[in-house]
């Protein structure tokens, strides 16, 4: 057996609301992310980080966040269900783009707008919604990536995206 919530109307597995979404993206992130700096924006709990990434998260009380890495030029970057808590979400990602080594690979876990309660306004810790075809849109239009990979919607109402910089 196995638990569900109800929110207007709509039954989710209760699994998603318990954190700890980007486990259910990992092993795609584990097969594509590889290099000696992989940075892990908003990983919120040590636990919860990409194996061997330098963390990017205010949870750690340090200087870094999603506008602010560390120094290095990075091989990879992942992130799960960040980056709709942003309040320009485009930013982040220029930001991101221009933190990556050419041949690096952004890969983001995001949560799609099926899920009612992760809605802006329905979840106001959230500052947009996503769909896989906005993110495919942003690295198409951006001119700065190749090897394009948005997944459908997965039993989390989220979907996986990567893309390896020109």
């Amino acid at each position: 057996m196995f638990d569900v919530i109800h929110f207007r109307g709509d039954t989710y597995p209760a699994f998603q609301s318990t954190g700890n979404a980007a486990r259910f993206s990992m092993p795609f992130a584990k097969e594509v992310l590889k290099g000696d700096v992989i940075y892990d924006v908003g990983y919120s709990k040590e636990e919860w980080k990409f194996p061997g990434a330098i963390g990017v998260d205010l949870a750690d009380n340090n200087e870094f966040d999603a506008m602010n890495f560390p120094p290095l030029q990075a091989d990879g970057i992942f992130s799960s269900h960040l980056l709709e808590h942003l309040s320009d979400w485009v930013a982040a990602l220029d930001y991101w783009t221009s933190k990556l080594k050419s041949g690096g690979v952004l890969f983001m876990y995001l949560p799609d707008y099926s899920q009612k309660y992760w809605r802006p306004y329905s979840n106001r810790k959230h500052m947009t919604y996503f769909e896989p075809k906005i993110i495919k849109d942003y690295f198409e239009a951006s001119n700065q990536y190749h090897k394009i990979f948005v997944s459908g919607v997965d039993a989390y109402n989220s979907f996986i995206s990567f893309a390896e910089k020109l």
